[in-house]
């Protein structure tokens, strides 16, 4: 990850503005695009930061957690609209990844890159250090 010097704070909602967070994160931002199946149906952009690179500002107590398969991942949704800002991944349990178009507004510089979610186990380790500082 980059220097905090080399950061830029961006705001972050769920639909209805109950939940909000800031995070730190490069200018340019490089995000990956997952095709498996929940991540097809929620549209999630992941930008996987470190936890120190995260900041929930409002609406804890409406965020609601699901989990499934090995029950490792921490889906968060808010409680009144359904949207998923951002989850705890499985690939990096000590990090947070950030659905970039829960971001506000959705900043410009985004580089997208595919991600094969299909088949998780072989390509996860990929991801292993974007959670690292």
């Amino acid at each position: 990850m980059n220097s905090d010097s080399n950061l830029v704070n961006y705001q972050g909602s769920c639909h209805c503005h109950v939940i909000t967070f800031e995070i730190k994160a490069p200018e340019i931002l490089e995000v990956d695009e997952c095709n498996c199946s929940i991540c097809k149906k929620t549209g999630f952009l992941h930008l996987i930061l470190p936890k120190s690179h995260f900041r929930l500002l409002t609406g804890n107590e409406y965020l609601t957690d699901y989990q499934f398969n090995t029950h490792t991942a921490h889906h968060t949704f808010c409680g009144i609209c359904g949207i998923k800002p951002f989850y705890i991944p499985r690939s990096n349990p000590d990090g947070i990844d950030v659905n970039v178009r829960c971001l506000d507004p959705i900043p410009k510089n985004i580089i997208v890159t595919p991600f094969d979610g299909i088949n998780w186990e072989k390509n996860a380790a990929s991801l292993k250090t974007k959670s690292k500082e």
